[in-house]
């Protein structure tokens, strides 16, 4: 009963933290998303596609949360208006990101020069989905090369998320991964969730996730 009464007075704590980034954000105008995934799936990726198709539009801040290493913060940096680091390595949360660590996040970012915030979270299927940031939106990732069952294996972060990008769809002729099947179980956790059928090689179905970005910010302005 005590390990149990803790965890809830962390996710409390964490959501208490959460609406306060919410509320900053939504002072300085900033429309943030979280995206979330295994490691691989191709969060730095999307971030970088989306910075290159959106940037003459809105300018991008990122927060890039990785265990341990800068390279995807190396790369994002030459592209996006902003840039803050989290890693979690000797954080007591080492497996996602947090809203106190975030919050931290924020005040290092140049707020006022921000529209779109794009919170790469710690690859993981199953920690990120209990902490919510701040954000208004959840993205999730899930690439072909991971196989189709993931929405049955990981329900909780399919559940709720706001959108779910099928990523390295150019991989379909080469790995068993059946579209269908993971569409219907996805919809059958998430029935009002947006699908996106993207190649962030070759930029396919970029475009119309660009789009939905650019509405959701719109309707939230």
């Amino acid at each position: 009963m005590k390990k149990i009464e803790i965890v809830q007075n962390i996710l409390e704590a964490n959501e208490f933290i959460a609406a306060q980034n919410q509320r900053l954000l939504d002072k300085h105008k900033i429309f943030a998303i979280n995206i979330m995934s295994s490691p691989g799936a191709g969060k730095t990726s999307l971030i970088l596609q989306t910075i290159a198709r959106l940037k003459d539009k809105l300018r991008i801040g990122v927060i890039e949360g990785d265990v341990a290493s800068t390279l995807d913060a190396e790369k994002v940096k030459v592209e996006a208006t902003a840039v803050a680091q989290i890693n979690t390595r000797n954080m007591l949360e080492s497996c996602s990101l947090n809203a106190n660590m975030v919050s931290h996040a924020l005040q290092s970012l140049p707020l006022e020069d921000i529209d779109l915030l794009l919170i790469e979270n710690v690859g993981n299927l199953i920690c990120p989905s209990e902490f919510v940031l701040g954000e208004h939106k959840r993205v999730v990732i899930s690439s072909l090369p991971e196989g189709d069952d993931k929405p049955v294996k990981y329900p909780m972060i399919f559940a709720d998320a706001d959108a779910v990008v099928i990523n390295k769809i150019d991989f379909l002729p080469y790995v068993d991964f059946d579209i269908a099947a993971f569409q219907k179980a996805l919809q059958g956790l998430n029935p009002e969730v947006k699908i996106f059928q993207v190649s962030c090689k070759t930029g396919v179905g970029i475009e119309n996730w660009c789009s939905w970005l650019l509405s959701a910010l719109k309707a939230n302005s």
